[in-house]
């Protein structure tokens, strides 16, 4: 777990996604509409990305992926962030986390 959680406070926005997930792709999608440039690790091109996956599920994330760290702390899942959105609460969190600037 501590290496995702080293992972996810590297930089203001990290998704953990796998390449063939369609709702990873759809949240990254969704944070780059705000302007936010994502570092996003594709756990099943990592060599440890079982490992990590493992860690994320132990962390709260309900399906392993995708799971989002924004500001340094871990938001969640997609649910999470879709939420977030449709509350108008996600672009006050990247801004605070200084993703994106006004």
């Amino acid at each position: 777990m501590d290496m995702v959680m080293k992972l996810g406070a590297e930089s203001p926005v990290v998704i953990f996604s796998k390449t063939t997930c369609c709702m990873s792709h759809s949240i990254e999608t969704l944070i780059r509409g705000f302007g936010a440039n994502p570092t996003v690790y594709e756990l099943d091109k990592l060599p440890n990305g079982r490992q990590m996956e493992t860690a994320l599920v132990e962390l709260g994330c309900q399906l392993s992926v995708p799971a989002v760290f924004i500001g340094k702390n871990f938001v969640g899942g997609s649910n999470e962030i879709m939420s977030l959105n449709v509350r108008g609460k996600l672009k006050n969190l990247l801004l605070r986390a200084n993703a994106i600037w006004i």
